[in-house]
């Protein structure tokens, strides 16, 4: 089945490369017309709402990539924090309940959950930026002083709100895993991945967005805000293999390992 590649302008390096992978050609989404197929849609970022709810409105296929869950931190082997992995979710922007996979791409990353911290005082509330804000039609203010509002009905923790910065290289000076180990018992976050970084940290997590790929090892009731969900480590292990098996490295892209792999699944 041919897919559809929407690449902004043509130039959207990422895009370019599945689709040259997949011996295809991108099609410039600002000139795309819906109609002149069914085939799936493959796009990329949060902004393009209105195709993502035109294809759940019609029940379309489409694959949705964004950045990838864990691989893109600065590490010794990528000192600049590249955005060498990327996820793909079909038919939806973050994966949802763990599908049993094999551990050897998980492996691979060496990735290690720390254990529960369960010592913490405070509530850090990871607030989204504004392009899921936009996607969602939530006003950013509003939600944050929802949140800090509920959130103060079921606990006398204090609450530090964390707001995104804007500029990546700013996040890598000023990185969420240094805020989670100033005395935070728990984060609240929307969509972000965030919830992700918090859960390998150690510290339980509540999501309040329609989809997180942390929702399987966390809570969305607030009023449970004093007695978070602490996964046990073979579930938190199947998580892990579970988002390992939905996030590609460019070179998949390239080489169309990424889509024979969704293929398959």
């Amino acid at each position: 089945m041919n897919w559809i590649f929407l690449s902004k302008g043509k130039e959207d390096p990422y895009i370019n490369d599945f689709a040259s992978g997949c011996g295809a050609q991108p099609i410039d989404s600002n000139t795309f017309n819906y109609n002149d197929s069914d085939n799936p849609i493959v796009l990329r970022g949060i902004l393009k709402k209105k195709i993502i709810y035109k294809c759940w409105e019609d029940a379309r296929d489409f694959y949705y990539m964004d950045t990838g869950y864990f691989g893109n931190e600065q590490t010794k082997s990528n000192p600049n924090g590249w955005k060498y992995w990327h996820r793909i979710v079909k038919n939806d922007l973050q994966h949802g309940e763990i599908i049993k996979r094999p551990g050897d791409r998980f492996s691979a990353f060496n990735k290690r959950f720390k254990p529960w911290n369960k010592k913490g005082r405070k509530i850090l509330i990871a607030a989204p930026d504004e392009k899921p804000c936009k996607f969602y039609g939530i006003d950013l203010e509003k939600w944050i002083e929802e949140t800090v509002g509920t959130i103060k009905q079921h606990t006398d923790r204090p609450i530090e709100v964390r707001r995104r910065d804007k500029l990546r290289q700013a996040r890598f000076q000023h990185p969420l895993s240094t805020a989670l180990k100033d005395d935070v018992f728990a984060l609240v976050t929307y969509n972000s991945n965030a919830a992700v970084e918090s859960i390998f940290e150690g510290i339980p997590v509540f999501t309040l967005a329609p989809t997180n790929a942390a929702s399987p090892v966390a809570l969305k009731d607030l009023s449970k805000i004093e007695n978070p969900y602490y996964a046990d480590e073979d579930k938190l292990y199947a998580w892990g293999c579970h988002l390992a098996y939905g996030q590609f490295h460019i070179s998949e892209l390239k080489t169309g390992k990424a889509k024979r792999m969704l293929e398959e699944q």
